[in-house]
This record gives structure tokens, sequence and C-alpha cells, in this order.
């Protein structure tokens, strides 16, 4: 008869943890974490700062994207961008002045930050890009923008001054102890300074592990139609759609 295995010392919720990268069950020795359980979220943590510490690679993401009208915000480095979250919301003198020089009146501007985690715009936003852009048939596209030190509300003011009719702000997402590499979109029509969030419609999670790059595109092309057939976005703008693996053939 062969040896049955020792289940003494297997983990009951290693075949439920295979299901997400989410942290449960962490379980205990004694009164504190397990040494693996302890070696993972110290592994995590460190993810978590060089994602929010990483600086965008704006060469290697313009081989990927095609050219790039470069901006950066008022926050003159990272240490500011941290403490004063005004300045990531608006451009500095420079940037703004080069946008006034670019052609106006397009109806989508897309605008690719750095956020809270650089290494999400770089993995992520080439991918949902190829995925997006042929889906926007019929709808003309002003010159991509990358903004560093930026935050969400950059995007307002960058749409406005290429005087889009809307815009779509992909960015970094604050990185927690089960995903560094999370890109969030928020999407913006009549951009204008003063817009607030609830004027946006956000999709998040757009990453590998989270919400795969062409069911991202699916929505977000869906929330740009239905928000130029309403002339909204935001609260008054439901997210009606299904996933691309629910599509009829």
């Amino acid at each position: 008869m062969a040896d049955l295995p020792d289940q003494r010392n297997q983990d009951p919720w290693a075949r439920l943890r295979r299901h997400t990268s989410a942290r449960i069950a962490l379980g205990r020795t004694g009164v504190s974490l397990s040494t693996a359980r302890n070696l993972e979220f110290q592994i995590a943590h460190a993810q978590a700062r060089t994602a929010v510490h990483s600086v965008l690679d704006l060469d290697l993401l313009e081989q990927q994207t095609g050219p790039l009208i470069r901006t950066a915000s008022r926050a003159p480095d990272r240490a500011a961008y941290l403490q004063r979250p005004d300045w990531g919301r608006r451009l500095d003198d420079a940037s703004a002045q080069a946008l006034e020089a670019q052609p106006k009146g397009a109806d989508i501007a897309i605008v690719l930050a750095d956020g809270l985690s650089s290494l999400a715009t770089q993995d992520q936003a080439p991918g949902f890009l190829a995925a997006f852009l042929p889906m926007l048939d019929g709808l003309s596209v002003a010159p991509l923008v990358a903004a560093t030190q930026a935050r969400v509300a950059i995007g307002d003011e960058i749409g406005a001054i290429l005087g889009a009719r809307m815009v779509v702000v992909l960015i970094g997402e604050r990185p927690g102890l089960s995903a560094a590499d999370s890109l969030g979109l928020y999407l913006t029509f009549g951009p204008r300074l003063g817009r607030s969030d609830a004027d946006r419609n956000c999709i998040s999670n757009i990453r590998p592990g989270g919400l795969a790059a062409p069911d991202a595109a699916h929505r977000a092309a869906w929330l740009v139609r239905e928000a130029f057939k309403l002339g909204l976005s935001g609260v008054g703008l439901k997210d009606r759609t299904v996933t691309v693996d629910a599509l009829p053939e």
C-alpha cells in the first residue's frame, strides 16, 4: 500500500489562495504570522514602494505607443508630488505653453500619466491602447500626451487646452499589498478646470491579474460612445456593458 501524504503540514487554504491575489487566510504560528506570510508581506510592501517611487520611462513608452507630447505637473519632484496633491493636478507653465501650440478640436484627448504607480502605466498602457484605439473609429484623437508627477485632474487642463470634447486619463493607481501594477482609466466629457470626481467615469484594476486590456477597452469604448450620445459623463452615465467573453459571436 502506497504511503499516504502527510496532511499535518499542508496549508488547508492554499487551494483557495490560488484563485486570488488578495491577502486572505494568513494563518498564524503561535501569536504571530508564519515566516512565509511575513516574507510575502515584506515583498509586497517593497513592490508597492518601488511602484510609487519609480520613474516613468518615456523613451520606452514612446517606442510602444508612438509619439508623445511630454508634459509635467507643477510638482518639481516626487517628494513634492506626494506632499502636495494640488500641484499634481495642474500643468507647469512650459507644458501648458507646449500644448497651446498643438492642433485643437479633437473629439478625444488621451493622457498617459504616471500617478502613484509608474509601473502600471509602463506595463499596462500600451496593451490597453492597442485594444482601445481601433474601437474609436469615426472619432478624432489628439496626439497622445504623457504627464509626469500627475494626478487625475491634470487631464482636465490638458483636455481644455487641446479643445477636446473628452479626455481619457490612463494613470497608475495607488499600489496595495496585492497589486502594484494596477492601471486606472478616468473619462471626462467636456474637460475644464474645476471638474470634480462626480464628473468622471472610472475603470480600475486594469492588469493581467485583474481586468484584462480587451475587456477594459470594450468598456471604455462603450462609455465614450454613450458620453457623446448623452453629452455627459460621471454619475449620470452608468456602465451597462458586459464582459468581452459574454458578447455574442
